[in-house]
């Protein structure tokens, strides 16, 4: 996986294997405009949701061997935009370094807390009762979540309260992502170092 910090808070990252070829850029400090081709229909509006409740930029194209199936793809891609938002963040210098978020998509309810600790860690609690939300297996949600918190360097806890509808719970999560990585990864102007009583963030 090879990949840059640009000027401002803004990673380019490139992935490319036997089963995937991804090329993703992020910006933090975007307006929550997108541009996302995975191939996968539902996994393209989930990321959709995530640019555009965290004001980010994003833009992904990925190919992947989806005669197979889509989890290469869908797993590559999360962890690729974990490598973005960590390239992004640099040493994490100056930011409010932790953010939730509670959303709501009609009957379903979801929370999402996230730390840009530096420690990557992963609790996922929700119910699907379907075994495909389009394109997507459904028990691939919670995968995309594991693997943005190991590349992404951060903890982070998703949780559906409750609700019923498949798609309404999945939204939710997504939705509250975008949010919660908004609120972390936004500038305190009132810290002007790291975040972190030991002195990085980074190692």
């Amino acid at each position: 996986m090879a990949g840059s910090n640009e000027q401002g808070r803004r990673a380019s990252v490139t992935r490319q294997t036997n089963e995937t070829r991804i090329t993703l850029t992020l910006d933090l400090d975007g307006a929550g405009t997108s541009d996302v081709d995975t191939g996968i229909g539902f996994f393209d509006h989930m990321l959709n949701h995530v640019a555009h409740h965290g004001l980010f930029d994003l833009t992904v194209n990925a190919e992947g061997d989806l005669h197979v199936d889509a989890h290469h793809t869908i797993e590559d891609v999360a962890l690729v935009l974990g490598t973005a938002l960590d390239q992004a963040l640099a040493e994490r210098a100056g930011i409010a370094r932790m953010g939730h978020a509670y959303v709501t998509m009609d009957e379903a309810l979801a929370r999402v807390v996230v730390d840009l600790s530096g420690r990557p860690y992963a609790v996922f609690q929700a119910d699907f009762a379907t075994a495909m939300m389009g394109g997507m297996p459904t028990q691939l949600v919670r995968h995309v979540f594991e693997s943005l918190s190991v590349t992404g360097r951060m903890n982070l806890h998703a949780h559906v309260l409750y609700g019923y509808d498949d798609h309404h719970k999945a939204e939710a999560l997504f939705k509250a992502l975008g949010r919660a990585l908004r609120h972390a990864t936004e500038p305190d102007p009132r810290r002007t170092g790291t975040p972190s009583t030991k002195g990085t963030l980074t190692a």
